[in-house]
């Protein structure tokens, strides 16, 4: 499939948007404290937060830089705010009121006329008429001052980066970082949002892809602070259609609340917070209005600073399961019983709020696993797993094979994870009276890792089989991204033998790109792993995620069908004679210089090989077997096989093959396809000729000189390991060829008289080049 990576529009289609189009303001705040911001109409928004700290801040901002959408759909960028106006209804409760000290003050940061760099704060208040939480705000952007009454110096507004409005709780007080004496629930609404003058519109991309039938996957945390129709119309625009993964994150969709020692902590009473709630009804009814359904993904992983520490998963000195983000996630334990049931209650919270949107219940368990820190040690001895298993061996070998005691224990971790999965799940489909369509989403880089076997042991149970979900969903990017493919495919095979879920109830998701630095390796491997996986036949394939699409530009192109040249896998059936006539053809273009030097392009890599046939035909018999062999390929419509008298050999032109004879590729310990091929001419710069045709039976494959049958011929001369060769490893082959040729011309001409008489026919055939 085509693919592009954009990196500005180059001529498609635009549109007009006005300045300060409420979808797409974002959010920003400190942790603890949470906010969300949606729109509620075409000229309106709304800010939830929820205050945890005296000094909690949350800005409501918009950018003169559009960073969050897709270079295709961008908004562009104009700094200039001069003789600019924007007027809008405030309502607010929970919040400081706009006339109160630190009440809501317009943050600009920019430069001066200078070329400085400055931050001014104009009070809102200065500029409302009103009541301090309803009032009609008119920002004339010329005439802007700052000071408690408007009374500073004028802002330029000829160069600004951004503006963003100051929300805070009641009791604020930015000198004093203690909690409030109890969560602060505040909301802001903008209505009636307008905005003109000089520079009041906006030139914004409009591109529109025709859906390609993959899907997208979104996750909250990488985009809380936008409004779920930014990130709709990002999909919509680049042609993702259907369903698509929405992974709930892990730390922006909990409540919050101080436990016995003042430590805020995720609440396992009140669940969801007001932000997230409001974000997801407003994503949910996007999701309707465009005829997508979102897969809601719930996983084990949850910010480590607001999880109760009996919850975490341990291992065996006690340290916590900790992942590699920074600030860092934990584990849950699958053995807690509070832990999984807090995990219940969110899946049955989340399909609730998807359910009243008028969504079908799709509920995905996301990346299920007991984690290993980065010292090796497997996190499998929380209290509560200690306790219910009795006297657990030590395993901290993951590489061994255990038998015996420490399989036993290694299965029974399985089985607990596996019970707590499938509590996750029931509860969605509980939720939904039985409908709710369940998934398990699998990472087989970290599951079935060939290094550490114990991983496997501790973590896939044979109760996952098919059908204890609906859907099987695979990911493998560390796997996809390194170019590993041969520890992919036998992971495809691994789970098919130990789960047995039909290639119709297989998902594939492909990604991701952490870097933006690896986007042109690693989108190109992304983008032809989606592929392999459709060719494999899974019912869906996704692309993980959103953000990244957006960052690095990736555009999947609508699926087109190959235009397949004919061709019949059959050899020429007459003997060439020895007046066979063949020609190498290359093409060069040669310039000639004032100084009458020479300068030469070679444009083909590869010579492109005519033949003349005629002269093998011996006989009106075989002039008869020639004329139906034309006439089945339609003359040149459809290709054949041609033996080359003088060059089908590996071994030389006509040496009977070695498996050593051809060097084909150097190992790198990950990839396992390597393209048949013979090389001309020595030195550094051989001429190389891929081989597209070769003669199955004939092939010899050795790694550093040691014969091989570990191997598949694929289409085009591939050859495709089982295992990966090994690094710096050799890897060479022996084989006899054929040609692909057509006949060169639409007629063949042929007289009884002129062949009776001695004089050959002539009929031309010409190589075919194949795209494999």
């Amino acid at each position: 499939m085509a693919y592009w990576l954009a990196k500005a529009r180059e001529g498609q289609d635009t549109d007009t948007i006005q300045r300060f189009d409420p979808r797409f303001w974002t959010v920003d705040f400190p942790r603890p404290m949470i906010a969300s911001v949606i729109t509620t109409g075409p000229a309106a928004l709304r800010v939830d937060c929820e205050f945890h700290n005296h000094d909690a801040l949350a800005g409501l901002i918009w950018e003169s830089e559009d960073r969050f959408d897709h270079p295709l759909l961008s908004y562009d960028t104009n700094r200039n705010y001069g003789n600019t106006t924007v007027t809008f209804l405030w309502r607010s409760s929970g919040v400081l009121p706009l006339d109160a000290v630190h009440g809501p003050t317009l943050t600009i940061e920019g430069r001066d006329a200078a070329g400085t760099a400055r931050t001014w704060y104009v009070r809102l208040w200065n500029y409302a008429a009103g009541d301090p939480d309803d009032a009609r705000i008119t920002l004339r952007f010329s005439e802007l001052r700052e000071g408690w009454t408007a009374e500073g110096a004028p802002v330029p507004m000829g160069d600004i980066d951004r503006l963003f409005i100051s929300l805070a709780p009641t009791d604020y007080d930015p000198a004093n970082a203690d909690l409030l004496p109890s969560r602060q629930d505040g909301w802001v609404e903008l209505t009636e949002i307008a905005c003109d003058g000089e520079f009041a519109m906006l030139t914004i991309g409009d591109a529109v892809l025709p859906p390609h039938g993959i899907g997208i996957s979104t996750a909250y945390d990488d985009s809380y602070n936008q409004t779920p129709a930014r990130m709709l119309r990002n999909a919509l625009h680049l042609g993702y259609r259907g369903t698509l993964v929405h992974y709930v994150g892990m730390s922006h969709f909990f409540r919050l609340a101080a436990d016995a020692n003042g430590k805020l902590i995720a609440d396992p009473d009140t669940l969801l917070c007001t932000p997230c709630v409001k974000w997801h009804e407003a994503f949910f009814a996007g999701c309707v209005a465009l005829r997508m359904q979102p897969i809601i993904s719930l996983s084990f992983e949850l910010f480590n600073a607001h999880c109760p520490e009996s919850w975490k998963q341990r291992d065996w000195n006690g340290n916590p399961a900790l992942t590699g983000w920074e600030p860092p996630s934990t584990l849950l334990s699958p053995v807690v019983n509070d832990a999984v049931s807090y995990l219940e209650d969110v899946a049955q919270a989340f399909t609730e709020i998807q359910l009243a949107s008028g969504l079908e219940a799709q509920f995905q368990v996301g990346e299920p696993w007991w984690w290993v820190n980065p010292d090796g040690l497997p996190c499998i001895y929380d209290s509560e797993a200690r306790a219910a298993y009795g006297d657990p061996p030590e395993i901290s070998d993951l590489s061994v094979n255990y038998v015996s005691r420490e399989r036993d224990f290694l299965d029974w971790c399985a089985l607990q994870l596996a019970t707590a999965v499938q509590r996750m799940a029931s509860r969605a489909k509980l939720t939904a009276q039985g409908e709710a369509k369940t998934h398990v989403l699998l990472f087989t880089p970290t599951l079935l890792d060939p290094k550490r076997p114990a991983i496997a042991a501790m973590n896939l149970d044979a109760s996952l089989s098919w059908d204890a979900f609906d859907v099987l969903q695979v990911e493998d990017y560390d796997w996809l991204t390194d170019g590993a493919e041969a520890l992919r495919r036998a992971a495809y095979t691994e789970l098919d033998n130990r789960f047995g879920y039909p290639l119709a109830a297989q998902h594939y998701l492909g990604g991701f790109v952490l870097d933006p630095e690896d986007a042109n390796t690693f989108w190109a491997r992304i983008d032809a792993g989606i592929d392999e996986a459709l060719a494999r036949g899974v019912d869906r394939a996704f692309v993980w995620a959103l953000p990244q699409i957006t960052r690095d530009g990736y555009v999947r192109l609508p699926f087109e069908e190959k235009e397949m040249q004919a061709f019949d896998d059959v050899l020429y059936p007459l003997n060439l004679g020895r007046d066979t006539g063949v020609s190498p053809e290359f093409s060069t273009s040669i310039s000639l210089t004032a100084s009458g030097h020479e300068r030469r392009n070679s444009q083909w890599s590869d010579a492109r090989l005519n033949f003349d046939v005629g002269p093998g035909i011996r006989s009106e018999a075989e002039l008869g077997v020639l004329l139906e062999f034309f006439r089945a390929r339609r003359g040149p419509a459809r290709g054949f096989r041609l033996s080359d008298p003088f060059d089908y050999s590996s071994n030389g032109l006509t040496g009977t093959p070695m498996m050593t004879d051809q060097i084909i590729g150097i190992g790198d310990g990950l990839a396992a396809t390597f393209r048949l091929a013979k090389s001309y001419g020595g030195g550094v710069d051989p001429q190389r000729r891929f081989i597209t045709r070769p003669r199955g039976q004939t092939i010899l494959i050795s790694i550093d000189g040691a014969a091989t049958n570990d191997w598949t011929l694929v289409d085009g001369g591939k050859i495709i390991f089982t295992m990966a060769p090994a690094q710096n490893a050799e890897i060479r082959a022996g084989f006899l060829f054929d040609v692909p040729v057509r006949f060169a011309e639409d007629r063949l001409d042929i007289s009884r008289t002129t062949f009776a008489a001695g004089e050959a026919p002539s009929v031309p055939l010409i190589e075919l080049r194949e795209e494999i």
